[in-house]
């Protein structure tokens, strides 16, 4: 048996140490964050409707949206957790911020 083969996990297959999606993506981190400082309230208030639109687009379920907004020195911090019905829908959203 080779070094290679060796280093495989059992969720690996020996030919070629490709991962299992499903050790990868299993359901156990759904939830998605996002936080940044805006100059004004406006700003942060279109940016969090922009995002709740795009989880929307997204969702095979209702998904989650718990927003917050404060003051801080440098301006209005909003803070967003999107919980999704699934890992797979989170990865999607994430992916298509890039």
């Amino acid at each position: 048996m080779s070094d290679a083969i060796k280093r495989c996990s059992a969720q690996e297959t020996a030919a070629c140490c490709c991962v299992d999606v499903g050790s990868v993506i299993d359901n156990t981190d759904c939830t998605a964050s996002y936080s940044r400082v805006f100059a004004n309230q406006t700003d942060a208030e279109q940016t969090l409707q922009a995002l709740t639109e795009k989880a929307r687009s997204v969702e095979s379920e209702p998904c989650q949206i718990d927003s917050r907004l404060q003051n801080v020195a440098d301006g209005i911090q909003l803070d967003i957790d999107f919980t999704f019905a699934c890992q797979a829908e989170t990865l999607i959203f994430q992916l298509g911020l890039r």
